[in-house]
């Protein structure tokens, strides 16, 4: 098992980490509503406060910010142990939303709240693509007696375009593109699966027939009480997916092959992505304890649209 270093802890459910080239790590706290950064030494400052419950981040070609917006949960708060978790919709929930965060000056514009076909009920996490526009899961919200069915969009920064990609998932979480840009991979929470989808233009993709219920390719499914989360792709093209309850990251080759890296002490264990020299450390978010971890990995991270390259 790798040593696993923390960088930070105190944190409100962080996830969304974004590798900075100077070391830092901007991510979002949930249960606080921030967009926050985290040096290096572990001091943290809030860069942006969309409230609600900021649930992706990601770096977009203008330099801003751009946010998946759940709406917000309720939440299990244990402060002896200090442990936090969500749990359904929040009662102030007023609607999912993209957002886009001004780096510079904190300000926080709302550029989509609905889809093509229907409202956003939770966005949950995005990845831009080489043309300038950005691919994002609609997990959905839970309530007492009712789960919403989940959607994939592709949307362009300004606000102007909007278009449904698959649909209906099963609480669909983590996206990311493989190392060319030509597949997009969607994992679902619920069901422990990654879905491939093979994109043949900027928010289009070719579906696969019946019986897949959203057109996508069944990269893997790891069985067991894995849960998904958030993932990267590294650059052999594997899929690194934050898993939840068997808290690790589970790596999945092009072929769906697996293996599990273990990180104990969190069962919520939800996003990585990559940083430092050669894209070759893994930064790892601890939601439910409120740490932000760091690991040595042995390849190096996928180089990310207008991050990285």
């Amino acid at each position: 098992m790798p040593e696993i270093r923390e960088i930070a802890h105190g944190l409100r459910f962080p996830e969304g980490p974004i590798a900075l080239a100077d070391g830092a790590v901007l991510l979002v706290e949930i249960e606080r509503g921030t967009l926050t950064r985290v040096e290096p030494d572990g001091r943290t400052r809030v860069v942006a406060t969309p409230g609600g419950g900021p649930n992706g981040a990601a770096i977009g070609p203008d330099g801003a910010c751009y946010i998946t917006n759940n709406g917000g949960f309720e939440w299990v708060k244990d402060e002896a142990a200090g442990t936090i978790r969500p749990h359904m919709q929040a009662h102030d929930y007023t609607g999912g939303r993209i957002e886009r965060a001004d780096l510079a000056t904190g300000k926080v514009d709302v550029l989509y709240t609905h889809g093509p076909n229907h409202k956003l009920n939770g966005p949950n996490d995005l990845v831009f693509d080489a043309h300038g526009g950005f691919y994002f899961t609609d997990l959905g919200k839970v309530r007492d007696r009712e789960w919403d069915r989940g959607c994939v969009y592709w949307a362009k920064t300004d606000g102007s375009e909007i278009k449904e990609v698959a649909y209906p998932l099963t609480t669909p979480n983590g996206c990311g593109l493989s190392p060319d840009g030509k597949v997009l991979y969607v994992a679902e929470t619920q069901t422990g699966r990654v879905w491939a989808y093979d994109i043949v233009a900027p928010g289009e993709v070719r579906k696969a027939p019946w019986p897949s219920p959203s057109g996508g390719r069944l990269l893997a499914g790891v069985g067991g009480y894995n849960l998904f989360d958030s993932l990267a792709v590294d650059a052999d093209g594997n899929v690194c997916v934050a898993t939840l309850f068997n808290p690790g990251i589970t790596v999945i080759s092009p072929s769906g092959n697996w293996r599990h890296v273990a990180i104990p002490g969190d069962p919520y264990v939800t996003n990585i992505c990559f940083g430092g020299n050669g894209l070759r450390t893994a930064y790892v978010t601890l939601s439910m304890s409120g740490r932000l971890v760091a690991l040595d990995w042995d390849r190096s991270g996928c180089p990310l649209n207008y991050l990285n390259r």
